[in-house]
């Protein structure tokens, strides 16, 4: 059990605690495909859909970036090594986690993009402020920009399901 620090809009600070269920003793949790088909298959269908027009290089990051921000590791494992077999380099993979201080590492586009994922992933914060979502609509079609954002619902979604049923890393049970 950990203990850490919420700061509440700034203003006031209240404790929590947070356990996370060790995936290497944890008793298993529900097999989510089979007990909620029908939920699993719908979730299936907007990931494909959110990814279509989309470069698959940036889905990788975009969904490597909110496994970051969510701390799951079963996703991140996933989509890292989904982006090396699709030829991402090692160098552009470390620096996902630190992009605003490794900008250099991305395109503009992805940039923007890395900016979208952060602020609709941690939306509780701040929602999406105009400057992140004005940045991203610069460089999107509506089209792509719609898929983008059905693409960072679908990652957290994602990460979830999985930090709810404790999926272990490195199974990439698909």
């Amino acid at each position: 059990m950990t203990t850490t620090e919420i700061k509440t809009n700034d203003r006031t600070t209240a404790e929590a605690t947070t356990v996370r269920p060790n995936p290497t003793t944890a008793a298993p949790r529900l097999n989510f495909a089979k007990a909620a088909p029908k939920a699993f298959r719908a979730v299936i269908g907007l990931d494909a859909a959110a990814r279509e027009g989309l470069d698959p290089a940036l889905v990788e990051l975009v969904q490597i970036r909110a496994s970051h921000l969510n701390r799951c590791a079963y996703c991140l494992h996933m989509h890292t090594t989904d982006a090396r077999k699709a030829g991402e380099s090692e160098d552009r993979l470390h620096m996902v986690a630190v992009w605003q201080e490794a900008d250099h590492f991305f395109t503009d586009r992805e940039q923007s993009a890395l900016a979208l994922t952060d602020a609709v992933t941690r939306i509780g914060d701040a929602g999406v402020p105009d400057e992140v979502y004005d940045r991203a609509a610069a460089h999107f079609t509506e089209e792509e920009l719609a898929h983008l954002l059905a693409l960072i619902f679908t990652i957290n979604t994602w990460n979830r399901i999985a930090l709810s049923t404790a999926k272990r890393a490195g199974t990439d049970e698909r």
